[in-house]
């Protein structure tokens, strides 16, 4: 039996998702129309904090074109508030205080854009009018909207079943940081911030939902990044059959994380309504309701020390922090528990005390979006690694290098609980290979030593940062693929795990490609369409690739047995004489001597006679795949900035990426994976926050207001990949949709810092985003 080749796996191939994308024929929900198809607008609420004593429709029901106006006491049982995505972790002592979001708000609303009403009309224009008229008796009530002042005995509190503002509390530690802080030569404490933000993709969320009497089928297409999951909270919520649902995620715009939420209000609401009326309903957000009607993130508060000795090994780090849930916690602990795992970094810190406090707020949910946390810890430990080299008088990079994990400790077990409630262990590593690189790409040496210099000496501010990172990726439960060989040869893969810009079917199409000896043109990437394949999860979690991946790698791997068996019989030869090739059962003496794929898939079902005993007709195979625990991929960020002393404005002259995410499939789908995450990181970094006024008002909710980086802010950027395969799967490969945006922050602020020489004026970035205002103020203070 011919051994499988890598002629593909590895290497760089155009995206076969291109073609379509490029020419128009890319299917998004906003494409989808229907006959007899109806639209939803949405009333929402315009305060933070408000009883709803009233809701008075009848003028709106007068207006033309009007087909329905719900509020919450047409739901039923819809109605109730949704269950929890994610459940609480098990983690010992944690105290957690559930509150999720009924799809229309009845008594209270607490956040601005709140849905209290939903508008069906004949079209969308009609609907947006109606809602204008709809006239809902708001009585103002008082906010929290400060994440400190929202914990003070005299708080306002959000949930008036509560006593306080307490969303979560959890402590998860590991050794004695008390008794290592007393041993410690240096004992280093500071506070950082890291606030609002949210994705912008290019595509907004957006359902559409059509019930068919005839067959008794509710059909929904929806920019989710959970298809399944989708399906499910609808049966759930609806009191249907799963089977009698179909969710089809499309081409999807952009996901970034926040349309992993399956119980947002207008995605129940829209299947729902499509249901009752009996017809297709659509509901696509605009870009304003999309800064109150999506999950946010960020907004954290961290009261960190680092405890070293004389020689700078760290001997423990105490991290107590307070996150902002907003107004309420779906998601559980995701975000904050992925902060609480980061601030452990890429080094061994034998002793860790951390205690995160979630708090409720006035404000839109919170919840993951690309890094989902991870972010926030990469700034809080590299920002101490940088304050202690200073303190220590020791080089930023020899610091840590210091304390890295060795190479040879992996399987390293952290002793904490991870996202996916298994003990976080980093799999694999090799971290000072990236290291040594970064100093090699980015010329440090020559760089600290001669440029720098001599550009200060001509009165230009430029600095340079260098910092470590790591990401959990891949995390179960599990996804599935089956694929099949058609009659005409081309090989059909179907997955239950959504696409939204990531080279699906390009990196699933290299691994089938090697495996059944045709070309990844040959291959049909079928993704998010519950029909077709029942089960999945999601694309969540940098996880695609490493789940899904290694689900459809062992789909694949029988498939071709099967194949080079029935090919073998065929050509009348033994299984150990024939491999694939071109689309064909090659005799490995003779390649002449060959049948094709498509042949061998017509044979496998017969029309006539019987399959033998034990074996399934057609030429197909389907796999599941779940991991045990997640994969830790890792890297270094180098970045070299220009600071304007007048402006502050900041210039990133050149950006460096050394990255370790296993076995790379496709590098150069890593490396834009990499850009778009270093993209979003930069806006992270210096541009993007979120204003909210003491009333919960957002004063910057449109894009001319919230500042996104554009290509003249991004600069070009160059990647280097070292490959430490992933001991949890057979492919070796991690995740890597979220690394390039985690360690963006610390870098640039260390950058800046050494661009301004802020430390010898007794100043320190310790707060994210940075602007060009926040530096002018803390360097004229």
């Amino acid at each position: 039996m011919g051994k499988k080749t890598n002629r593909y796996f590895g290497t760089r191939q155009r995206r076969n998702e291109d073609p379509a994308l490029l020419t128009g024929r890319g299917l998004f929900v906003a494409d989808v129309h229907l006959s007899n198809m109806r639209h939803a607008a949405f009333v929402r609420s315009p305060f933070a904090s408000a009883k709803i004593n009233g809701i008075d429709t009848s003028a709106a029901k007068k207006l033309p074109g009007i087909v329905a106006i719900i509020t919450a006491e047409d739901l039923g049982e819809l109605g109730r508030p949704t269950p929890l995505v994610v459940p609480p972790p098990p983690i010992e002592g944690l105290e957690f205080n559930q509150q999720t979001q009924v799809p229309l708000a009845s008594k209270r609303v607490r956040y601005v854009g709140e849905p209290v009403a939903m508008v069906i009309a004949e079209t969308r224009y009609l609907a947006e009018d109606a809602t204008d008229v709809i006239e809902v008796d708001f009585e103002e009530l008082p906010t929290a909207i400060d994440l400190e002042k929202s914990l003070h005995d005299d708080a306002f509190i959000v949930h008036e079943d509560m006593s306080s503002n307490v969303a979560a509390r959890a402590r998860q530690f590991k050794g004695d940081y008390a008794k290592a802080a007393k041993a410690a030569h240096t004992v280093i404490k500071r506070r950082f911030t890291y606030e609002h933000g949210m994705a912008h993709p290019m595509e907004t969320r957006g359902i559409v939902a059509q019930w068919d009497d005839r067959v008794n089928r509710l059909f929904v297409w929806a920019a989710t990044q959970g298809p399944s999951l989708l399906r499910g909270a609808l049966a759930g919520m609806m009191g249907m059959n799963e089977g009698d649902i179909r969710v089809i995620a499309p081409f999807v715009g952009g996901g970034f994380g926040v349309k992993v939420l399956y119980y947002y209000p207008e995605e129940m609401l829209i299947p729902w309504v499509a249901k009752r009326l009996g017809c297709a309903v659509k509901w696509i957000e605009d870009r304003g309701e999309h800064f109150v009607a999506t999950v946010q993130e960020r907004g954290q508060i961290h009261d960190a020390e680092i405890a070293l000795d004389k020689n700078g090994m760290i001997l423990g780090v105490k991290d107590t922090f307070l996150h902002d849930n907003g107004a309420y916690n779906p998601y559980g602990l995701t975000v904050p528990l992925n902060s609480q795992c980061s601030v452990l970094g890429n080094y061994v810190i034998p002793n860790y005390d951390s205690t995160m406090t979630c708090v409720y707020t006035n404000k839109p949910i919170v919840g993951p979006f690309r890094g989902a946390g991870r972010q926030h810890g990469i700034f809080v430990i590299e920002r101490l690694m940088d304050i202690a080299a200073r303190e220590l008088g020791l080089d930023r990079n020899e610091i840590r290098r210091r304390n890295y994990i060795p190479h040879d400790a992996f399987p390293f077990n952290n002793e904490l609980i991870f996202q996916d409630f298994t003990v976080l262990t980093y799999d694999t590593g090799n971290y000072e290979p990236a290291l040594d690189r970064m100093l090699e790409v980015i010329d440090y040496k020559k760089f600290i030593e001669d440029e720098q210099p001599n550009l200060k000496a001509e009165g230009r501010h430029v600095g340079i940062g260098i910092v470590s990172y790591m990401e959990g990726t891949g995390i179960g439960p599990y996804e599935g693929a089956k694929i099949q060989v058609q009659s005409t040869g081309r090989v059909r893969v179907v997955t239950g795990i959504g696409t939204q810009g990531q080279s699906h079917f390009t990196s699933f199409a290299q691994i089938v490609a090697d495996h059944m000896g045709v070309t990844p043109e040959e291959v049909d990437i079928i993704t998010g369409d519950t029909d077709q394949f029942y089960w999945g999860a999601g694309t969540f979690a940098s996880r695609g690739a490493v789940v899904a991946g290694n689900a459809i790698n062992e789909a694949a791997e029988a498939v071709a047995k099967i194949a080079l068996e029935k090919g073998a019989e065929h050509l009348g030869c033994a299984i150990n004489d024939v491999a694939l090739e071109d689309g064909h059962v090659v005799t490995i003496k003779d390649t002449t001597k060959r049948v094709p794929l498509g042949e061998l898939a017509l044979l496998a079902n017969p029309m006539r006679g019987a399959v033998k005993p034990g074996t399934e007709p057609g030429l197909e195979a389907t796999r599941f795949f779940g991991p045990e625990r997640g994969t830790t991929a890792n890297g270094v960020h180098g970045v070299i900035v220009e600071v304007d002393p007048e402006t502050m404005f900041v210039n990133i002259l050149k950006y460096f990426i050394v990255h370790d995410c296993g076995v790379i499939i496709n590098p150069m789908v890593v490396d834009g994976q990499i850009h778009g995450g270093v993209a979003q990181g930069i806006g992270n970094a210096f541009y993007e926050k979120i204003e909210f006024s003491e009333s919960g008002q957002i004063q910057n909710a449109t894009l001319a207001d919230y500042l996104l980086p554009t290509s003249m802010e991004v600069p070009d950027m160059d990647v280097e990949h070292i490959e430490t395969p992933s001991a949890t799967n057979r492919l070796g490969i991690k995740g890597v949709g979220e690394a390039g945006a985690i360690p963006v922050a610390a870098a640039f602020a260390q950058a800046v810092e050494d661009a301004l020489d802020l430390p010898a004026k007794g100043i320190e970035l310790l707060d994210i985003p940075l602007s060009p205002d926040a530096l002018w103020i803390l360097t004229q203070s």
